[in-house]
């Protein structure tokens, strides 16, 4: 496919101001992580439930839309720990029960309102609380995760933003590496979900992440140390989060272009130009955050 310079630099743009937002979430501390995420979620709900509608021709009375969204979020927050508290109130502790409570009352009130209820519809509109819910939940936890460096004779402990930061760092550059290889000399579709997406493209998105993850993010991310001196086995860990977060990541973005393509949709929202709406956004990471979830929790921690 032809590289379009106007969408690029469309795209380019809108990808500043986001990061921009996203780094400001990331990095400046736990809460604003927390309301990052808190944002992300819900937008990523309401745009899942108007995909939901749209595919099975339904509407959601507006009730058992919040009532989703609520009990999604009660399931979040239980992956906050002590971190987020406020004096002795823990999110945790005393606001996870009690929101997915209402969400729950106000999901009953929608579903005996007088209107049409597709059990289709309302299975995939609740397996959003895995898809979306539970992927931030795991995203919160990924956070609190720590791990120590040993460089030379002094020991660096990461945690907080780290383990996010490989993800999406790795999630944007194999996208933005995909897209100018695929544009250059892709040739071969990926699938048939997706046309414009090609295996030179997809191939060269996960390869250049892993490099540019290892010889630039790192050294910027560790500011002064010499890199040279990271031990195998920190630099392997890091290697294979890109790898898994860019893999699975693809697999992300062409799960949300089926559910897009059967709601006969071209964006699942407009609230970025160029890039479409929260889904379109994070539809890597909802699928790439499990799995690398998956891989601290068995070779990590």
């Amino acid at each position: 496919m032809a590289l379009n310079k106007q969408t690029f630099i469309t795209r380019t743009l809108t990808a500043i101001v986001f990061a921009a937002v996203m780094l400001v979430g990331l990095l400046w501390n736990h809460w604003s992580f927390f309301i990052l995420f808190s944002i992300i979620h819900f937008g990523c709900w309401w745009e899942y439930l108007k995909l939901t509608e749209k595919i099975h021709h339904t509407s959601f009375h507006i009730y058992t839309k919040l009532g989703l969204m609520l009990m999604g979020y009660g399931i979040m927050l239980l992956f906050c720990n002590n971190t987020y508290s406020i004096g002795s109130y823990g999110l945790k502790e005393n606001l996870s029960l009690p929101v997915s409570a209402a969400g729950f009352v106000l999901l009953l009130l929608g579903i005996f309102q007088p209107n049409i209820i597709r059990t289709k519809a309302m299975l995939m509109a609740t397996a959003g609380v895995i898809y979306i819910s539970l992927c931030w939940g795991l995203m919160m936890d990924l956070y609190q995760h720590t791990i120590d460096v040993h460089i030379h004779d002094t020991v660096f402990v990461f945690n907080g933003s780290f383990f996010p930061m490989i993800i999406i760092f790795s999630i944007w550059i194999n996208d933005t590496m995909a897209y100018i290889v695929g544009s250059l000399i892709g040739k071969t579709s990926l699938s048939k979900i997706s046309p414009k997406k090609t295996w030179e493209g997809t191939i060269g998105g996960i390869v250049l992440a892993a490099i540019i993850i290892r010889f630039a993010f790192l050294p910027l991310f560790l500011n002064k140390v010499d890199t040279s001196y990271l031990s195998s086995l920190f630099t392997s860990l890091i290697i294979y989060i890109t790898l898994i977060a860019a893999i699975t990541g693809t697999f992300g973005d062409l799960l949300e272009s089926k559910l897009k393509r059967m709601a006969n949709v071209k964006d699942s929202g407009s609230i970025m130009p160029g890039h479409g709406g929260f889904l379109d956004r994070f539809d890597s990471l909802l699928l790439a955050t499990p799995f690398v979830w998956l891989y601290v929790q068995l070779f990590v921690k």
